[in-house]
Protein backbone atom coordinates (compact mmCIF):
# COMPACT_ATOMS: atom_id res chain seq x y z
CA UNK A 1 0.00 0.00 0.00
CA UNK A 2 1.06 3.45 -0.70
CA UNK A 3 1.36 5.35 2.51
CA UNK A 4 -0.84 8.45 2.84
CA UNK A 5 1.12 11.51 3.50
CA UNK A 6 0.71 12.84 6.95
CA UNK A 7 -0.26 16.30 5.75
CA UNK A 8 -2.96 14.93 3.56
CA UNK A 9 -4.21 12.88 6.44
CA UNK A 10 -4.48 15.95 8.52
CA UNK A 11 -6.27 17.77 5.74
CA UNK A 12 -8.75 14.96 5.34
CA UNK A 13 -9.34 14.85 9.07
CA UNK A 14 -9.85 18.61 9.19
CA UNK A 15 -12.28 18.49 6.26
CA UNK A 16 -14.25 15.70 7.81
CA UNK A 17 -14.48 17.58 11.11
CA UNK A 18 -15.53 20.71 9.29
CA UNK A 19 -18.18 18.80 7.39
CA UNK A 20 -19.48 17.33 10.59
CA UNK A 21 -19.53 20.74 12.17
CA UNK A 22 -21.33 22.21 9.17
CA UNK A 23 -23.85 19.37 9.21
CA UNK A 24 -24.53 19.92 12.90
CA UNK A 25 -24.85 23.65 12.37
CA UNK A 26 -27.22 23.05 9.48
CA UNK A 27 -29.40 20.79 11.60
CA UNK A 28 -29.42 23.31 14.40
CA UNK A 29 -30.31 26.14 12.01
CA UNK A 30 -33.13 24.12 10.57
CA UNK A 31 -34.43 23.42 14.05
CA UNK A 32 -34.24 27.07 14.97
CA UNK A 33 -35.99 27.96 11.74
CA UNK A 34 -38.81 25.50 12.52
CA UNK A 35 -39.09 26.93 16.04
CA UNK A 36 -39.22 30.42 14.71
CA UNK A 37 -41.94 29.45 12.27
CA UNK A 38 -43.93 27.83 15.11
CA UNK A 39 -43.52 30.90 17.28
CA UNK A 40 -44.54 33.09 14.38
CA UNK A 41 -47.64 31.00 13.82
CA UNK A 42 -48.47 31.17 17.54
CA UNK A 43 -48.00 34.92 17.55
CA UNK A 44 -50.24 35.25 14.57
CA UNK A 45 -52.91 33.15 16.31
CA UNK A 46 -52.54 35.18 19.48
CA UNK A 47 -52.79 38.36 17.49
CA UNK A 48 -55.95 37.13 15.79
CA UNK A 49 -57.45 36.14 19.16
CA UNK A 50 -56.53 39.52 20.58
CA UNK A 51 -58.19 41.29 17.71
CA UNK A 52 -61.32 39.15 18.15
CA UNK A 53 -61.29 39.78 21.90
CA UNK A 54 -60.88 43.48 21.34
CA UNK A 55 -63.83 43.41 18.96
CA UNK A 56 -66.01 41.60 21.52
CA UNK A 57 -64.85 43.90 24.30
CA UNK A 58 -65.68 46.93 22.19
CA UNK A 59 -69.12 45.53 21.41
CA UNK A 60 -69.78 44.72 25.09
CA UNK A 61 -68.62 48.16 26.09
CA UNK A 62 -71.00 49.71 23.61
CA UNK A 63 -73.81 47.43 24.82
CA UNK A 64 -73.08 48.43 28.42
CA UNK A 65 -73.18 52.08 27.47
CA UNK A 66 -76.51 51.45 25.75
CA UNK A 67 -77.82 49.74 28.90
CA UNK A 68 -76.77 52.70 31.02
CA UNK A 69 -78.49 55.10 28.62
CA UNK A 70 -81.57 52.82 28.68
CA UNK A 71 -81.48 52.88 32.48
CA UNK A 72 -81.37 56.67 32.59
CA UNK A 73 -83.78 57.33 29.76
CA UNK A 74 -86.40 54.61 30.22
CA UNK A 75 -86.13 52.42 33.30
CA UNK A 76 -85.71 55.17 35.90
CA UNK A 77 -88.67 57.21 34.53
CA UNK A 78 -90.73 54.01 34.51
CA UNK A 79 -89.75 53.38 38.11
CA UNK A 80 -90.74 56.91 39.16
CA UNK A 81 -94.11 56.46 37.45
CA UNK A 82 -94.62 53.00 38.96
CA UNK A 83 -94.01 54.34 42.48
CA UNK A 84 -96.98 56.66 41.99
CA UNK A 85 -99.06 54.26 39.86
CA UNK A 86 -98.32 50.61 40.69
CA UNK A 87 -100.01 49.31 37.54
CA UNK A 88 -97.31 50.94 35.33
CA UNK A 89 -94.68 48.32 34.31
CA UNK A 90 -90.94 49.01 34.56
CA UNK A 91 -89.01 47.98 31.44
CA UNK A 92 -86.22 45.43 31.76
CA UNK A 93 -82.78 45.04 30.17
CA UNK A 94 -82.26 46.26 26.65
CA UNK A 95 -79.86 43.38 25.82
CA UNK A 96 -80.86 39.96 27.10
CA UNK A 97 -77.20 38.83 27.11
CA UNK A 98 -76.70 40.79 30.35
CA UNK A 99 -79.35 38.76 32.23
CA UNK A 100 -77.84 37.41 35.44
CA UNK A 101 -74.51 39.13 34.83
CA UNK A 102 -72.67 41.52 37.08
CA UNK A 103 -73.95 44.36 34.93
CA UNK A 104 -77.53 43.22 35.53
CA UNK A 105 -76.96 43.01 39.30
CA UNK A 106 -75.37 46.47 39.34
CA UNK A 107 -78.22 48.08 37.38
CA UNK A 108 -80.84 46.36 39.58
CA UNK A 109 -79.05 47.68 42.68
CA UNK A 110 -79.23 51.18 41.21
CA UNK A 111 -83.00 50.81 40.66
CA UNK A 112 -83.53 49.57 44.22
CA UNK A 113 -81.53 52.39 45.75
CA UNK A 114 -83.34 54.99 43.67
CA UNK A 115 -86.70 53.41 44.62
CA UNK A 116 -85.86 53.55 48.33
CA UNK A 117 -84.62 57.13 48.08
CA UNK A 118 -87.66 58.33 46.12
CA UNK A 119 -90.11 56.56 48.43
CA UNK A 120 -88.38 58.01 51.49
CA UNK A 121 -88.45 61.50 50.02
CA UNK A 122 -92.11 61.14 49.02
CA UNK A 123 -93.03 60.12 52.55
CA UNK A 124 -91.09 63.04 53.97
CA UNK A 125 -92.73 65.57 51.63
CA UNK A 126 -96.16 64.01 52.16
CA UNK A 127 -95.74 64.10 55.93
CA UNK A 128 -94.88 67.78 55.73
CA UNK A 129 -97.91 68.43 53.52
CA UNK A 130 -100.17 66.49 55.89
CA UNK A 131 -98.85 68.43 58.86
CA UNK A 132 -99.60 71.70 57.10
CA UNK A 133 -103.07 70.57 56.06
CA UNK A 134 -103.79 69.23 59.53
CA UNK A 135 -103.12 72.62 61.07
CA UNK A 136 -105.12 74.44 58.40
CA UNK A 137 -108.12 72.09 58.56
CA UNK A 138 -108.23 72.30 62.35
CA UNK A 139 -108.55 76.09 62.18
CA UNK A 140 -111.08 76.02 59.33
CA UNK A 141 -113.10 73.29 61.05
CA UNK A 142 -113.33 75.35 64.24
CA UNK A 143 -114.50 78.38 62.24
CA UNK A 144 -117.13 76.30 60.41
CA UNK A 145 -118.45 74.99 63.73
CA UNK A 146 -118.74 78.58 64.95
CA UNK A 147 -120.57 79.50 61.75
CA UNK A 148 -122.88 76.52 62.22
CA UNK A 149 -123.72 77.66 65.75
CA UNK A 150 -124.32 81.23 64.56
CA UNK A 151 -126.67 80.07 61.79
CA UNK A 152 -128.65 77.90 64.20
CA UNK A 153 -128.97 80.80 66.62
CA UNK A 154 -130.28 82.95 63.76
CA UNK A 155 -132.83 80.26 62.93
CA UNK A 156 -134.18 80.61 66.45
CA UNK A 157 -134.03 84.40 66.41
CA UNK A 158 -135.96 85.25 63.22
CA UNK A 159 -139.61 84.42 62.56
CA UNK A 160 -139.68 85.23 58.85
CA UNK A 161 -140.18 81.97 56.90
CA UNK A 162 -138.11 83.24 53.97
CA UNK A 163 -135.22 84.10 56.26
CA UNK A 164 -135.52 80.71 57.94
CA UNK A 165 -135.47 78.97 54.55
CA UNK A 166 -132.35 80.84 53.45
CA UNK A 167 -130.63 80.21 56.77
CA UNK A 168 -131.31 76.50 56.47
CA UNK A 169 -129.88 76.50 52.95
CA UNK A 170 -126.76 78.32 54.16
CA UNK A 171 -126.49 75.93 57.11
CA UNK A 172 -126.65 72.93 54.78
CA UNK A 173 -123.93 74.37 52.52
CA UNK A 174 -121.81 74.96 55.61
CA UNK A 175 -122.37 71.32 56.53
CA UNK A 176 -121.01 70.22 53.12
CA UNK A 177 -117.86 72.27 53.61
CA UNK A 178 -117.51 70.98 57.17
CA UNK A 179 -117.75 67.36 56.02
CA UNK A 180 -115.03 67.82 53.39
CA UNK A 181 -112.72 69.63 55.81
CA UNK A 182 -113.35 67.00 58.47
CA UNK A 183 -112.49 64.11 56.12
CA UNK A 184 -109.34 65.87 54.93
CA UNK A 185 -108.23 66.47 58.49
CA UNK A 186 -108.78 62.83 59.42
CA UNK A 187 -106.73 61.67 56.42
CA UNK A 188 -103.90 63.91 57.61
CA UNK A 189 -103.97 62.36 61.06
CA UNK A 190 -106.23 64.89 62.74
CA UNK A 191 -108.91 64.29 65.35
CA UNK A 192 -112.55 64.16 64.10
CA UNK A 193 -113.16 67.34 66.06
CA UNK A 194 -116.26 66.46 68.10
CA UNK A 195 -117.12 64.42 71.18
CA UNK A 196 -120.64 63.01 71.45
CA UNK A 197 -122.77 61.28 74.01
CA UNK A 198 -123.92 57.67 73.65
CA UNK A 199 -126.27 57.68 70.64
CA UNK A 200 -128.68 55.22 69.10
CA UNK A 201 -127.27 53.63 65.97
CA UNK A 202 -130.48 54.37 64.03
CA UNK A 203 -130.22 58.06 64.95
CA UNK A 204 -126.56 58.06 64.02
CA UNK A 205 -127.28 56.70 60.53
CA UNK A 206 -130.06 59.24 59.92
CA UNK A 207 -127.79 62.01 61.17
CA UNK A 208 -125.02 60.86 58.82
CA UNK A 209 -127.43 60.84 55.87
CA UNK A 210 -128.64 64.36 56.69
CA UNK A 211 -125.12 65.67 55.98
CA UNK A 212 -125.34 64.74 52.30
CA UNK A 213 -126.89 66.06 49.15
CA UNK A 214 -129.53 63.61 48.01
CA UNK A 215 -130.28 62.54 51.60
CA UNK A 216 -133.91 61.94 50.60
CA UNK A 217 -132.79 58.93 48.51
CA UNK A 218 -131.43 57.13 51.58
CA UNK A 219 -133.81 54.42 52.82
CA UNK A 220 -133.08 53.07 56.29
CA UNK A 221 -134.43 49.75 57.55
CA UNK A 222 -133.93 49.07 61.25
CA UNK A 223 -133.67 45.32 61.96
CA UNK A 224 -132.14 45.70 65.43
CA UNK A 225 -133.66 43.64 68.22
CA UNK A 226 -132.41 45.91 71.04
CA UNK A 227 -132.05 49.69 71.48
CA UNK A 228 -128.40 49.50 70.44
CA UNK A 229 -126.28 52.65 70.76
CA UNK A 230 -122.71 53.55 69.92
CA UNK A 231 -120.49 54.65 72.81
CA UNK A 232 -119.63 58.33 72.97
CA UNK A 233 -116.03 58.20 71.79
CA UNK A 234 -116.93 56.29 68.60
CA UNK A 235 -120.11 58.14 67.60
CA UNK A 236 -118.51 60.77 65.40
CA UNK A 237 -116.00 58.37 63.76
CA UNK A 238 -118.78 55.94 62.86
CA UNK A 239 -120.96 58.82 61.63
CA UNK A 240 -118.12 60.10 59.41
CA UNK A 241 -117.56 56.63 57.98
CA UNK A 242 -121.24 55.99 57.28
CA UNK A 243 -121.60 59.45 55.71
CA UNK A 244 -118.63 58.86 53.38
CA UNK A 245 -119.91 55.44 52.30
CA UNK A 246 -123.39 56.88 51.69
CA UNK A 247 -121.86 59.76 49.74
CA UNK A 248 -120.05 57.25 47.52
CA UNK A 249 -123.29 55.38 46.87
CA UNK A 250 -125.27 58.56 46.16
CA UNK A 251 -122.59 59.97 43.85
CA UNK A 252 -122.16 56.85 41.73
CA UNK A 253 -125.83 56.03 41.23
CA UNK A 254 -128.60 57.73 39.28
CA UNK A 255 -130.35 60.58 41.08
CA UNK A 256 -133.67 58.70 40.95
CA UNK A 257 -132.31 55.48 42.47
CA UNK A 258 -132.35 54.88 46.24
CA UNK A 259 -129.47 53.91 48.48
CA UNK A 260 -130.68 51.35 51.02
CA UNK A 261 -129.29 51.01 54.53
CA UNK A 262 -130.06 47.98 56.68
CA UNK A 263 -129.18 47.77 60.38
CA UNK A 264 -128.56 44.16 61.41
CA UNK A 265 -127.76 42.83 64.86
CA UNK A 266 -125.49 39.82 65.36
CA UNK A 267 -124.22 37.93 68.37
CA UNK A 268 -121.08 40.01 68.77
CA UNK A 269 -121.95 43.32 67.17
CA UNK A 270 -124.09 45.15 64.63
CA UNK A 271 -123.67 45.81 60.93
CA UNK A 272 -124.68 48.78 58.82
CA UNK A 273 -125.22 47.39 55.29
CA UNK A 274 -125.27 49.99 52.52
CA UNK A 275 -126.38 48.98 49.01
CA UNK A 276 -126.49 51.22 45.97
CA UNK A 277 -127.72 50.56 42.44
CA UNK A 278 -124.97 52.50 40.72
CA UNK A 279 -122.21 51.79 38.23
CA UNK A 280 -120.18 49.62 40.58
CA UNK A 281 -116.38 49.25 40.70
CA UNK A 282 -114.00 47.41 38.44
CA UNK A 283 -111.28 45.17 39.84
CA UNK A 284 -108.55 47.79 40.33
CA UNK A 285 -110.95 50.25 41.99
CA UNK A 286 -112.27 47.56 44.32
CA UNK A 287 -108.74 46.49 45.23
CA UNK A 288 -107.72 50.08 45.98
CA UNK A 289 -110.90 50.68 48.01
CA UNK A 290 -110.26 47.61 50.15
CA UNK A 291 -106.66 48.68 50.74
CA UNK A 292 -107.71 52.18 51.80
CA UNK A 293 -110.56 50.97 54.01
CA UNK A 294 -108.45 48.36 55.77
CA UNK A 295 -106.36 51.05 57.48
CA UNK A 296 -103.33 48.73 57.42
CA UNK A 297 -101.11 51.10 55.44
CA UNK A 298 -100.21 54.74 55.68
CA UNK A 299 -101.93 56.78 52.99
CA UNK A 300 -100.12 59.38 50.89
CA UNK A 301 -102.04 62.39 49.66
CA UNK A 302 -100.66 61.82 46.17
CA UNK A 303 -102.45 58.44 46.06
CA UNK A 304 -105.87 60.03 46.42
CA UNK A 305 -106.08 61.47 42.92
CA UNK A 306 -106.56 64.98 41.60
CA UNK A 307 -108.79 66.31 43.06
CA UNK A 308 -108.14 64.05 46.06
CA UNK A 309 -110.93 61.66 47.03
CA UNK A 310 -110.47 61.38 50.75
CA UNK A 311 -113.63 59.49 51.81
CA UNK A 312 -112.28 55.94 51.83
CA UNK A 313 -108.90 57.07 53.13
CA UNK A 314 -110.52 58.91 56.06
CA UNK A 315 -112.66 55.88 56.83
CA UNK A 316 -109.58 53.66 56.83
CA UNK A 317 -107.83 55.96 59.30
CA UNK A 318 -110.84 55.83 61.63
CA UNK A 319 -111.07 52.04 61.27
CA UNK A 320 -107.47 51.73 62.42
CA UNK A 321 -107.91 54.14 65.34
CA UNK A 322 -111.28 52.99 66.75
CA UNK A 323 -111.46 49.29 65.99
CA UNK A 324 -114.57 48.86 63.83
CA UNK A 325 -114.42 47.35 60.34
CA UNK A 326 -115.50 48.32 56.83
CA UNK A 327 -115.77 45.95 53.88
CA UNK A 328 -116.80 46.65 50.28
CA UNK A 329 -117.85 44.17 47.62
CA UNK A 330 -119.97 44.07 44.47
CA UNK A 331 -123.64 44.47 45.31
CA UNK A 332 -126.23 41.92 44.16
CA UNK A 333 -127.99 44.89 42.55
CA UNK A 334 -125.05 45.72 40.29
CA UNK A 335 -123.62 48.54 42.39
CA UNK A 336 -121.46 48.40 45.51
CA UNK A 337 -122.25 46.96 48.92
CA UNK A 338 -120.46 48.49 51.90
CA UNK A 339 -120.67 46.86 55.33
CA UNK A 340 -119.70 48.68 58.52
CA UNK A 341 -119.25 46.17 61.33
CA UNK A 342 -119.22 47.61 64.86
CA UNK A 343 -118.11 45.12 67.53
CA UNK A 344 -120.15 45.05 70.70
CA UNK A 345 -117.08 45.16 72.90
CA UNK A 346 -116.09 47.94 73.38
CA UNK A 347 -118.00 50.18 70.93
CA UNK A 348 -121.68 49.39 71.63
CA UNK A 349 -124.05 49.80 74.54
CA UNK A 350 -127.80 49.51 75.17
CA UNK A 351 -129.72 52.59 76.28
CA UNK A 352 -132.83 52.81 78.42
CA UNK A 353 -135.59 53.99 76.07
CA UNK A 354 -137.76 55.15 78.97
CA UNK A 355 -135.10 57.66 80.01
CA UNK A 356 -133.81 58.54 76.58
CA UNK A 357 -136.43 57.88 73.89
CA UNK A 358 -135.30 57.40 70.32
CA UNK A 359 -135.92 60.31 68.00
CA UNK A 360 -138.98 60.31 65.76
CA UNK A 361 -136.58 60.84 62.87
CA UNK A 362 -135.02 57.38 63.32
CA UNK A 363 -136.76 54.26 61.95
CA UNK A 364 -138.27 52.05 64.63
CA UNK A 365 -136.79 48.58 65.06
CA UNK A 366 -138.95 45.73 63.80
CA UNK A 367 -139.46 44.00 67.10
CA UNK A 368 -142.98 42.73 66.43
CA UNK A 369 -145.29 42.22 63.50
CA UNK A 370 -147.48 45.11 64.58
CA UNK A 371 -144.64 47.60 64.73
CA UNK A 372 -144.12 49.62 61.57
CA UNK A 373 -141.02 51.52 60.53
CA UNK A 374 -141.14 55.25 60.54
CA UNK A 375 -140.60 56.77 57.15
CA UNK A 376 -137.04 56.34 55.91
CA UNK A 377 -137.45 57.47 52.32
CA UNK A 378 -137.37 61.10 53.38
CA UNK A 379 -136.43 63.09 56.43
CA UNK A 380 -139.69 64.64 57.75
CA UNK A 381 -139.59 67.64 60.04
CA UNK A 382 -141.10 68.30 63.44
CA UNK A 383 -143.39 71.37 63.57
CA UNK A 384 -142.13 74.13 65.84
CA UNK A 385 -142.53 77.89 65.97
CA UNK A 386 -142.36 80.04 62.80
CA UNK A 387 -138.72 80.83 63.58
CA UNK A 388 -137.80 77.18 63.76
CA UNK A 389 -137.53 74.58 61.05
CA UNK A 390 -137.67 70.86 61.35
CA UNK A 391 -134.28 69.51 62.42
CA UNK A 392 -133.30 65.83 62.50
CA UNK A 393 -132.67 64.51 65.97
CA UNK A 394 -129.12 63.86 64.83
CA UNK A 395 -128.56 67.62 65.01
CA UNK A 396 -128.90 67.41 68.77
CA UNK A 397 -127.16 64.10 69.12
CA UNK A 398 -124.53 64.35 66.37
CA UNK A 399 -124.21 68.06 65.72
CA UNK A 400 -125.26 67.91 62.09
CA UNK A 401 -127.28 70.53 60.33
CA UNK A 402 -130.62 69.91 58.65
CA UNK A 403 -130.96 70.00 54.89
CA UNK A 404 -132.67 73.03 53.40
CA UNK A 405 -136.45 72.76 53.58
CA UNK A 406 -139.51 74.96 53.37
CA UNK A 407 -140.07 77.02 56.50
CA UNK A 408 -143.03 75.92 58.62
CA UNK A 409 -145.98 78.02 59.68
CA UNK A 410 -147.28 77.98 63.28
CA UNK A 411 -149.68 75.22 64.26
CA UNK A 412 -151.14 73.88 67.44
CA UNK A 413 -148.63 71.80 69.40
CA UNK A 414 -149.94 68.43 70.53
CA UNK A 415 -148.57 66.07 73.13
CA UNK A 416 -148.58 62.86 71.16
CA UNK A 417 -146.97 59.75 72.60
CA UNK A 418 -144.09 60.02 70.08
CA UNK A 419 -143.06 63.43 71.41
CA UNK A 420 -143.16 62.83 75.13
CA UNK A 421 -139.73 63.26 76.65
CA UNK A 422 -137.95 63.99 73.36
CA UNK A 423 -135.18 66.61 73.33
CA UNK A 424 -136.56 69.97 72.33
CA UNK A 425 -134.91 73.02 70.85
CA UNK A 426 -134.96 76.36 72.61
CA UNK A 427 -138.16 78.27 71.82
CA UNK A 428 -138.88 81.94 71.77
CA UNK A 429 -141.57 83.56 73.80
CA UNK A 430 -144.93 83.82 71.95
CA UNK A 431 -145.53 87.13 70.23
CA UNK A 432 -148.51 89.35 70.94
CA UNK A 433 -150.15 88.21 67.72
CA UNK A 434 -150.22 84.64 68.92
CA UNK A 435 -151.25 85.62 72.48
CA UNK A 436 -154.40 87.30 71.13
CA UNK A 437 -155.63 84.17 69.40
CA UNK A 438 -158.53 82.39 71.13
CA UNK A 439 -157.57 79.10 72.72
CA UNK A 440 -158.43 75.93 70.84
CA UNK A 441 -161.20 73.96 72.40
CA UNK A 442 -160.94 70.86 70.23
CA UNK A 443 -157.98 68.58 70.50
CA UNK A 444 -156.09 68.14 67.25
CA UNK A 445 -155.72 64.44 66.39
CA UNK A 446 -152.16 63.15 66.22
CA UNK A 447 -150.51 63.28 62.82
CA UNK A 448 -147.76 61.20 61.36
CA UNK A 449 -144.50 62.93 60.37
CA UNK A 450 -145.30 62.36 56.70
CA UNK A 451 -148.72 63.98 57.02
CA UNK A 452 -147.26 66.93 58.92
CA UNK A 453 -144.57 67.41 56.29
CA UNK A 454 -147.14 67.32 53.50
CA UNK A 455 -149.39 69.85 55.27
CA UNK A 456 -146.48 72.23 55.93
CA UNK A 457 -145.40 72.09 52.31
CA UNK A 458 -148.92 72.77 51.07
CA UNK A 459 -149.40 75.63 53.52
CA UNK A 460 -146.09 77.23 52.62
CA UNK A 461 -146.77 76.91 48.90
CA UNK A 462 -150.16 78.55 49.32
CA UNK A 463 -148.66 81.34 51.42
CA UNK A 464 -146.01 82.08 48.82
CA UNK A 465 -148.55 82.01 46.01
CA UNK A 466 -150.73 84.52 47.87
CA UNK A 467 -147.81 86.85 48.53
CA UNK A 468 -146.72 86.58 44.92
CA UNK A 469 -150.21 87.46 43.70
CA UNK A 470 -150.38 90.44 46.06
CA UNK A 471 -147.04 91.81 44.84
CA UNK A 472 -147.45 90.69 41.22
CA UNK A 473 -144.42 88.47 41.58
CA UNK A 474 -144.38 84.83 40.48
CA UNK A 475 -144.25 82.33 43.35
CA UNK A 476 -140.98 80.66 44.11
CA UNK A 477 -140.54 77.19 42.64
CA UNK A 478 -140.69 74.26 45.01
CA UNK A 479 -138.52 72.10 42.79
CA UNK A 480 -135.96 70.28 44.89
CA UNK A 481 -137.96 70.88 48.07
CA UNK A 482 -137.73 67.76 50.22
CA UNK A 483 -141.21 68.42 51.63
CA UNK A 484 -143.01 69.06 48.34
Amino acid sequence: MTPIPLGLLWCLSAGTAAALILAASLVRVRRQRAGLRARLTLCEEQNTASLHGNTELTARLRATEAEIRHLAGARLPDLAMALAHPHVPVRGLLDARFAGSETDHALTAVLEQVSVAVAKERRRVDAAAQSTLRGATTTIQALLYQLQTALQDMQHRYDDPNVAHDLLAADFLNEQALRRIQATGVVCGGWPGLTREDSYLAELVVGAASRLRGYERVQVSNQLRDPVAVVARAVEPVAISVAELLANGLHHSHHELPVTVTLQQGNRGVSVIIDDYGVGMHGDELKLAKRLLSGDEDVLLTELGDPPRSGFAATGQLVRQYGFGVHVEPSPYGGVRAIVYIPGDPLLTVLDESRKPMSVMAPLPRRSSGTQDRSSTALPTRPTTPAQEAVPAAETVHGTSPPPAVAAAPVEQTDTPDRVGLPRRRRREPTAEFEQRPPHTAQVPPRSPEESASRWAALQQGTESGRAAAHSDPPRSTEGNPLS
